[in-house]
């Protein structure tokens, strides 16, 4: 059985802090910071924001564009590493506001940066042995970083929803094929009871995020035998401004295949929703018959790639989203002082 993606929806926190207001109060030159990162400022979830409210919000948007009712979803599935609590599950939670009801499956699921990836690999199983229709797949984080850590200048917040089921007819895009990489790299790790993560710095470059993105952009490729030049755009993990530039051209993608999807630059890495965004702005503007190529990673380390092809739905459906670009434009910029209130971990 085919599966498609019958709609999407994204949600943005309005905050933004620049990362020159982060490096000065540190005593840095911001200067460096941005060359190094590749970006100006991130998006900061409010005082009362969290994973749940943003996760809600995405999903909302999704199932109005999927054109689909609460009732009717069989499966919510939320990725975050920034899940309110330890015990009570964010999916449940989000599927109770949507108002699903009560015949569903619920999980909450765990990779860091690729969480909602392996969710919709598992939804893509369900529909395709014919045991659910429809599934909905959520990536929402509130991300956090230690202050003074390099990652404070990149974590932030943001979600991003994908309603899955078995009508292609209805669905803006196809799930063509999928492939995973996976390995013991600890490179980025936060252990239970502990606020903040930590990681390997230069460690988290070469044996982790290149090795996995590339090994299972390599996998995908082979298994489907199709090549860079086949595709319209490709979209990548963002954990700063560098590497998915980088990972594209060691691939052999060009520079204007990966633009659209540079999301990092305006709103910096939202962890568990930084490629589902991207796969959204790309989608603001594909056109149907078109290939996406897209590669999630997380820490820990894995990635799972993705070919999709955008059906004659999209531009039917488009007028009835919300275009990222609008989101990211509807912004307030805050001070750092403000930043530390609202985006701590609530």
């Amino acid at each position: 059985m085919k599966v498609g993606i019958l709609g999407y929806g994204v949600y943005l926190p309005k905050y933004r802090v620049k990362v020159s207001d982060i490096a000065s109060v540190w005593g840095k030159n911001s200067a460096e910071i941005e060359k190094l990162l590749g970006l100006k400022e991130k998006s900061v979830s409010s005082f009362d924001e969290d994973a749940v409210t943003q996760a809600f919000e995405a999903a909302s948007i999704s199932l109005k564009h999927a054109n689909v009712s609460a009732s009717e979803l069989e499966v919510c599935l939320v990725g975050s590493e920034s899940h309110p609590y330890a015990v009570n599950p964010t999916s449940t939670i989000v599927a109770e506001f949507l108002g699903v009801g009560q015949n569903y499956l619920a999980s909450d699921l765990q990779f860091a940066c690729k969480a909602a990836t392996s969710g919709i690999i598992a939804t893509f199983g369900l529909i395709a042995c014919g045991k659910i229709n429809i599934g909905l797949v959520i990536g929402s984080d509130k991300a956090q970083a230690k202050t003074h850590d390099i990652l404070e200048y990149t974590s932030s917040s943001a979600a991003a929803s994908y309603v899955l089921g078995n009508n292609l007819n209805e669905s803006i895009m196809q799930i063509v094929d999928f492939a995973s990489f996976s390995s013991d790299t600890p490179d980025f790790w936060r252990r239970d009871g502990v606020r903040f993560p930590s990681h390997g710095g230069r460690f988290t470059g070469e044996p982790a995020y290149f090795a996995h993105v590339m090994g299972a952009a390599k996998n995908l490729l082979e298994k489907t035998k199709l090549q860079p030049s086949d595709f319209s755009y490709c979209v990548f993990h963002m954990p700063n401004g560098k590497f998915p530039k980088e990972v594209a051209k060691r691939l052999g993608f060009t520079s204007q295949q990966l633009a659209p999807s540079l999301i990092f630059e305006e709103v910096g890495n939202p962890y568990s929703a930084s490629s589902l965004l991207g796969l959204c702005a790309v989608l603001d503007i594909a056109k149907p018959g078109q290939l996406i190529f897209m590669v999630s990673y997380g820490s820990g380390a894995g990635s799972d790639s993705f070919v999709f092809k955008t059906l004659e739905a999209l531009d039917k459906k488009r007028k009835s989203n919300q275009p990222f670009s609008r989101l990211a434009s509807h912004k307030k910029n805050i001070s750092y002082i403000d930043y530390l209130k609202y985006g701590r971990k609530i």
